[in-house]
């Protein structure tokens, strides 16, 4: 299966960001406009995103380190909930913080709009962590191949 993988670097530290990934508040600041998240493995992924309600699992939670969790778009007969894998790896660095994303598990029509979503959402990601304002969110991913 496709996969992609990118990272941003985050003028943060690692417990910061952290919280950006496994809290409703977090992660809506950056991506989404509704989360419930329940950060322990086997614990509810839920985020409604860019007009599209991602549901998962956490798999794998490891504070400040590391965030795994399966993803899936509800309904969707190419990408059901908990069909692929999303790992956030963060890094401290000499600046912050370096997040790397591997979407890993993706059909082929949808490697291209969540590449581009991954472009979009890192550095709201970024703003947002280091205590900016990203903005209201008004992007919308693009329509799978058929």
């Amino acid at each position: 299966m496709p996969e992609h993988r990118s990272s941003v670097d985050i003028a943060a530290s690692p417990d910061t960001v952290f919280a950006y990934l496994v809290t409703p508040e977090g992660l809506t600041a950056w991506m989404g406009q509704h989360a419930v998240l329940d950060p322990r493995p086997g614990g509810e992924f839920t985020a409604d995103i860019a007009g599209s309600p991602i549901r998962g699992r956490f798999l794998e939670v490891d504070e400040p380190h590391r965030v795994v969790v399966s993803w899936g778009v509800a309904g969707s007969p190419d990408l059901p909930p908990g069909a692929s894998t999303v790992t956030f790896t963060l890094t401290p660095i000499a600046t912050g913080t370096r997040v790397q994303v591997h979407h890993a598990g993706l059909p082929e029509p949808r490697v291209a709009g969540h590449r581009a979503g991954w472009a979009h959402f890192l550095p709201r990601l970024a703003v947002a962590a280091s205590g900016g304002d990203p903005g209201a969110d008004v992007w919308r991913p693009l329509a799978p191949a058929d």
